[in-house]
């Protein structure tokens, strides 16, 4: 990854054009789209009922399953609210960070066999009260309301942040995700997904609670069908950053950063941990394995290019799409995004909105895309 330092004035009107933007002739034609947030299938999240912020911790842990559990399969994000729905309602009347931190932290009931809070059998402390603040007993912790000494054995790094923490949407979506995978069920079958969510709470009662949340989050996520293998883990990165803020050269193998300054319309992107459109496809092809250059207009010389003359038509989901002020001239190219199919793509559109999905047609000056897998 290059660092960049700080540079004169001509230096940032020569980087202009070549670190992905979108462009002052470009914002005010994108200017007139209505925006709102998108889960992973271009659904209104308030439609689905979740908070912008634990669907996207939902959206990481399903995309980054392979990497813990390679042969699970069917992990969706949907099964993953599904259990948060019935746990902590997403993590109702708390306030989730950029990070994912949630405040104040969600503790269950004391297991100490009373009764209440429906616990009947205590459960002695195993974490010395680190995670549920209770040095005597149990409390189920976290928006996935897991026993501490369960989260040791399954809790994972979701943001890659160095710290794995209940407490934390991102480690607690990415942990949930491992436990109902096992040792890799195949989650498209009905039956495995009954069974793993009877594992996570020995109810049959939850089992149907948890089940008709997943059956109406699918229902509203018809969108774009994932593709398998290493196409399928570059869309579900990529869709797994949306709400994520767009940062004028943010963005990198390893996830989002703070960028440099400046945009032609004035962001520093110093001060926004996020995405540009080319940090967002460096980041999701990372997962695949594939190095990309930094900028819109190299990206272009990655793959095999797909002329704008050949048609929207000629993509298939995965590729990178380019716009340029010349499409037959790579060196224009200004902004690059990740095609899902059915004319859709996944986005960082400009300063000041978020990472999401739009229509290729979102951009006026289409130049064709890449294919790298």
């Amino acid at each position: 990854m290059k660092r960049w330092k700080k540079m004169g004035c001509l230096s940032i009107l020569l980087l202009v054009a070549a670190v992905c933007c979108t462009g002052p002739v470009l914002l005010a034609a994108a200017g007139s789209r209505q925006d709102g947030p998108t889960t992973g299938a271009g659904v209104d999240a308030a439609a689905a009922g979740i908070p912008p912020r634990m669907l996207a911790a939902y959206l990481t842990g399903a995309s980054r399953i392979s990497a813990h559990v390679p042969t699970c399969q069917g992990m969706r994000w949907q099964i993953l609210a599904g259990i948060a729905r019935v746990e902590s309602d997403h993590a109702s009347g708390r306030t989730v960070s950029a990070g994912g931190d949630i405040t104040p932290p969600i503790r269950g009931p004391r297991l100490d066999g009373s009764g209440a809070g429906g616990n009947t059998t205590a459960i002695r402390d195993t974490d010395n009260g680190r995670w549920d603040g209770d040095s005597e007993y149990e409390r189920a912790v976290g928006p996935f309301q897991f026993l501490p000494e369960t989260f040791r054995a399954y809790g994972k790094d979701g943001n890659q942040d160095g710290v794995t923490d209940p407490h934390n949407a991102d480690d607690a979506a990415a942990s949930a995700a491992v436990y109902l995978c096992g040792k890799g069920r195949d989650l498209t079958d009905r039956e495995q997904l009954r069974a793993a969510i009877h594992t996570y709470n020995r109810s049959w009662a939850y089992v149907d609670d948890v089940l008709s949340g997943i059956d109406r989050y699918d229902a509203l996520g018809a969108g774009p069908r994932i593709p398998s293998g290493n196409v399928g883990a570059v869309i579900q990165a990529a869709l797994a950053q949306q709400g994520i803020p767009y940062s004028w050269g943010g963005g990198n193998a390893h996830g989002r950063s703070t960028g440099i300054c400046c945009s032609p319309g004035g962001q520093d992107g110093r001060t926004v941990n996020g995405f540009d459109c080319s940090g967002l496809t460096l980041y999701a092809y990372a997962q695949a394995g594939i190095d990309l250059p930094r900028t819109a207009a190299a990206q272009a010389g990655s793959g095999r290019r797909i002329p704008a003359s050949a048609g929207v038509g000629a993509l298939l989901p995965g590729d990178l799409v380019f716009y340029g002020y010349s499409p037959t001239n790579d060196s224009t190219i200004h902004h690059v995004g990740l095609y899902l199919g059915d004319g859709q793509m996944i986005n960082a559109p400009r300063p000041g909105k978020p990472v999401r999905i739009d229509p290729i047609t979102a951009l006026p000056d289409y130049a064709g895309g890449a294919r790298l897998l």
